[in-house]
């Protein structure tokens, strides 16, 4: 860090500690409530959550070869097979905004493409089928529809920008990467096990988080009951699989490469918690120093405001999965516009502000800022176009 950057950081904690009014009720319950957000995330995300997903990341970086990563991802690979891939990860990873990091870090500083790339980052924890049925169920079908074909459109279309925006970027990186990694990479296992190896982790992160039906009858309601033995008898299949297939090396290897995504995104993700906690609080709590009252006052109707105003909230707020679902329904009830939902939905859980830190530190200030502004000015458009057909 540059001397300049950091007299600016403490000339902005030193005018901080001296012009905050810790006194002030509000300030004093937004301040508890940071924390309080910060726990809750720890408690119900880091350990089901994110520490598979760091471990698969780790996993992705170590036993996935790179020919694999560009045969799929890469600048050179077919588009439709590369971005059709991306573009419907989310339906089999129940995953929010936050815990799709470091999978995303994983392909892209692999080799995958800027495009590709981005179509997973954002489809991951939009395209959740789970998120989407409880949408159409709890907020009607039309919505449901909508966000489905929304968050994929979305996807691809944001992924093919991003792809000719920073296209010479993009090619300048992927050659030092394959440059990086020119040495021929020796396959310890066969394909099919590196397979059952991926989809082992892939299964014990979907299972391990599967959210509690609202009804508690069904194969939803199935699926909950068993998640518990069946995540269990993954894990010990994985560590079977670990033990036969597995040098001492690589094993030390990938533990190496997970805890670089965990030293690279933890510290990013918790501070961002905290100001998300600060500024707008819990989920129905409204401690956050912004009243719920703004929100709903501002996303009222169909107007261009009232939809950038949702995409904007959306986009710095922290959903964990599913959360959306209810918060919307009250937004709704105190006046919210079925376009501004619309807009909500598909903005809110593909981005978050601590997402978008950890972005910044893997693909730099100005692509995630480009990625930040398609994301909240498509679903502006697109909320405003349902608004009026809805």
């Amino acid at each position: 860090m540059s001397k300049s950057k950091k007299f600016l950081l403490y000339l902005a904690a030193f005018l901080g500690a001296f012009y905050i009014p810790f006194s002030n009720p509000t300030i004093k319950n937004a301040i508890l409530e940071s924390f309080l957000m910060l726990q809750e995330y720890a408690r119900e995300h880091v350990i089901l959550c994110l520490v598979p997903a760091f471990f698969i990341a780790g996993a992705i970086a170590n036993f996935i070869s790179q020919q694999s990563v560009i045969k799929y991802f890469g600048g050179q690979a077919k588009k439709w097979i590369s971005y059709s891939v991306a573009s419907v990860s989310g339906t089999i990873l129940a995953v929010c905004s936050c815990t799709v990091l470091p999978l995303f870090a994983g392909i892209y500083k692999r080799g995958a493409g800027i495009g590709p790339a981005i179509a997973f980052l954002y489809s991951g924890p939009a395209i959740n089928v789970l998120a989407i049925i409880l949408t159409a169920r709890i907020l009607g079908w039309q919505l449901g529809l909508a966000r489905a074909v929304g968050a994929v459109i979305f996807a691809l279309i944001i992924g093919l920008l991003m792809a000719v925006i920073f296209r010479k970027d993009d090619q300048e990186r992927l050659a030092g990467t394959m440059m990086n990694n020119s040495v021929d990479e020796e396959e310890n296992r066969s394909g099919l096990q590196n397979i059952f190896y991926f989809l082992s982790m892939v299964l014990i992160l979907v299972f391990a988080n599967w959210i509690r039906p609202a009804d508690m009858t069904g194969m939803w309601a199935a699926i909950y009951k068993l998640k518990w033995p069946v995540t269990v008898i993954l894990l010990i299949f994985l560590a079977l699989m670990l033990i036969k297939w597995f040098k001492k090396e690589e094993l030390s290897e990938w533990l190496e490469s997970t805890w670089g995504f965990a030293e690279q995104i933890l510290p990013l993700l918790f501070a961002g918690v905290l100001v998300a906690g600060f500024l707008m609080g819990r989920p129905d709590t409204n401690a956050g120093i912004i009243p719920a009252e703004w929100v709903s006052r501002f996303v009222g109707g169909n107007s261009l405001l009232a939809n950038f105003t949702a995409s904007i909230l959306g986009a710095f707020m922290y959903f964990a999965t599913l959360t959306e679902v209810p918060i919307l329904q009250g937004l709704i009830g105190l006046g919210m516009g079925k376009g501004p939902a619309l807009a909500l939905l598909l903005a809110g859980p593909a981005l978050s502000l601590p997402n978008m830190l950890v972005i910044r530190s893997v693909i730099g200030t100005k692509k995630t800022v480009v990625f930040v502004s398609l994301v909240v000015a498509m679903a502006t458009i697109t909320g405003l176009i349902y608004g009026v057909i809805a």
